[in-house]
C-alpha cells in the first residue's frame, strides 16, 4: 500500500535542515554530521584521562575477587566524574578560548575546532610517553622538529596508548597486597590439609576488611588522580 507524503510535512523538514545546516546543506554533509555527534562522546572519552581511570577502577574490582561489585554502571558513572574533575581545567580553557569567541562570531568554524584542540592536545602531551610518540612517529615515516607540530593523527593513539600503559603500571601496585592475602590464605589452608576449600572464599572477606581499613577508595582515587599532576 502506498504511502501518502504530505507536502507541507516536507517543506517543514526542508526548511528545519536548511535553518540546521544551511542552505545549501547535501545530504552527505548531514549524515556525516550525524555520524560525528554519535562517536563524538567515545572521541572525548579517548582524548581524556577516562581510559586510564576506568582501567584503573576496574583492576580495583578483580584485584577484590568481587566480578559484578561494584557493578559496570557504578565503575562507569564514578570514572566520568573522576574524568570531569581531572579536564575541568581543560575544558574550562576550552570553553573560553574557542567556544566563547566562536559563538561571538570572532573565529571561523575551522579556528574554533583549531583552538578547540589546542589545550587537549597540551594535555596529551604532557600525558604521553615519549617511547610511544616515537614508535607512531616511526609508523609514520615522517619526522617533526617540535613536539607542537606532531599531527593529532600520529599524538592521539600514542596518547592512548600511553594511558593504557599508565593505567597497568597502578594496576600492578594495586594487585600486590591482594595477591599476599591471597597467598597467606592459600598456605594456612593447605598446612590445615583444607586442600578443597577454595582460599578465594576465605580471602574475600579480608581483603575487603583491608580495603576499607586503609579507606582504599579514598587512597586509590587519590594517587590516581594525582598521576595527571
Amino acid at each position: 500500500m502506498p504511502i501518502d507524503i504530505d507536502q507541507t510535512d516536507v517543506g517543514t523538514l526542508n526548511e528545519i535542515v536548511n535553518t540546521l545546516f544551511g542552505e545549501g546543506a547535501q545530504a552527505i554533509d548531514i549524515v556525516i554530521l550525524l555520524t560525528i555527534l554519535t562517536l563524538l562522546p567515545s572521541i572525548l572519552m579517548m582524548l581524556t584521562g577516562f581510559t586510564r581511570i576506568i582501567i584503573v577502577l576496574s583492576f580495583i574490582r578483580q584485584a577484590l575477587g568481587m566480578q559484578q561489585t561494584p557493578p559496570n554502571q557504578v565503575l562507569i558513572g564514578l570514572g566520568l566524574f573522576l574524568t570531569f574533575f581531572v579536564m575541568q581545567p581543560i575544558f574550562a580553557r576550552v570553553y573560553e578560548e574557542s567556544y566563547v569567541p566562536f559563538t561571538a562570531g570572532e573565529m571561523t568554524q575551522e579556528e574554533f575546532m583549531e583552538a578547540a584542540m589546542e589545550p587537549m592536545r597540551e594535555f596529551m602531551l604532557s600525558q604521553v610517553f615519549d617511547s610511544d610518540l616515537e614508535f607512531f612517529i616511526g609508523l609514520s615515516g615522517e619526522d617533526f622538529d617540535d613536539v607542537y607540530d606532531i599531527p593529532n593523527s600520529i599524538l592521539i593513539p600514542a596518547f592512548i596508548t600511553s594511558e593504557v600503559k599508565h593505567a597497568m603500571f597502578i594496576g600492578f601496585f594495586i594487585y600486590l597486597p591482594f595477591i599476599v592475602i591471597d597467598m597467606i590464605v592459600a598456605s594456612t589452608l593447605m598446612a590445615l590439609g583444607m586442600m578443597m576449600l577454595p582460599p578465594a572464599m576465605i580471602s574475600l572477606p579480608f581483603k575487603v576488611l583491608l580495603f576499607v581499613m586503609v579507606d582504599g577508595w579514598q587512597l586509590i582515587i587519590g594517587s590516581l588522580i594525582g598521576t595527571f599532576g
